[in-house]
């Protein structure tokens, strides 16, 4: 269970996919993840009760960082066992193993409860089987961990389809402006929007005020959790203080796709002043 070695099997297993070995791919996945199981049993009976599961949301988790004062890259388990999840999961799908595919995607989630993108594959395959409920609870709880305006878009374009299968196309239109107000370039926005354009669910047929109305009545925010680009600014900040310049960009980029650039350049220059005053005061 040494990270290299099983980092190493991951690669092997990936490699296996992308060649579409599928059941090579699986049958060694799959007995990566029975050893993972043991060695956690075995190593650590108190997995589900260990902190970093005790941090439901993105915003809980970068507030600890910064009181703890850990500017480092979020980084909540060890990167294989989230990795592992993820790719057997695949792996059950190109199989038609759907239920499995589901279990695995879990697990996933289990080990790190702030991959956006586990929990939007997770969601896709209940749609596919026909569980609405957890298909829309966990694309809705995106909008509270998602530090990634990627995840964010496709979080939209999801409840934008679902609205339009409702028959709300308005409501439809303005999920997709929302989606559009993120600074992202993702080929399936893109895609969305031309599809969109001269239809009922056009997103400029509904103006930003009655897009934020609409989607305030679903229950959905009006495009990024601003909270989330406050927080990351605030943790870019100590990294450079510390000179972390790497992770300092990468924070600083992540919340202005999130809000975009003007807007996290104000938030930056807010936090600045504020810690400027604190240090007067001092």
């Amino acid at each position: 269970m040494a990270q290299t070695n099983m980092t190493d099997e991951i690669l092997r297993a990936e490699g296996y996919l992308m060649q579409d070995h599928d059941e090579q791919a699986l049958e060694l996945l799959a007995r990566l993840a029975e050893d993972a199981e043991e060695y956690v049993d075995r190593n650590c009976p108190t997995t589900d009760s260990v902190q970093w599961f005790a941090f439901p949301t993105i915003f809980d988790r970068l507030a600890y960082r910064r009181v703890e004062n850990d500017p480092r890259e979020l980084n909540d388990v060890d990167e294989p066992l989230n990795r592992l999840y993820g790719d057997l999961a695949l792996a059950y799908v190109k199989a038609g193993n759907y239920e499995m595919a589901i279990e695995a995607l879990k697990q996933a989630i289990r080990w790190n409860p702030m991959d956006c993108g586990a929990r939007l594959d997770l969601a896709d395959l209940f749609r596919v089987t026909g569980d609405a409920q957890e298909y829309l609870a966990l694309t809705y709880s995106v909008f509270e961990r998602a530090s990634d305006a990627r995840h964010l878009a496709r979080a939209f374009l999801t409840f934008a389809n679902y609205f339009e299968v409702c028959g709300k196309p308005q409501t439809a239109a303005a999920a997709l402006r929302a989606a559009r107000k993120l600074d992202v370039r993702d080929a399936s926005l893109a895609a969305a929007l031309d599809q969109a354009a001269g239809t009922e669910r056009d997103p400029d047929g509904v103006t930003d005020a009655e897009a934020a109305e609409l989607l305030a009545a679903e229950g959905l925010p009006d495009g990024a959790n601003a909270d989330i680009a406050i927080c990351l600014l605030m943790c870019a900040t100590d990294a450079a203080a510390a000179g972390e310049r790497d992770v300092a960009t990468t924070l600083t980029l992540r919340a202005r796709d999130l809000v975009g650039e003007p807007a996290a350049m104000a938030l930056l220059e807010l936090i600045r002043s504020s810690e400027a005053d604190s240090e007067e005061g001092e």
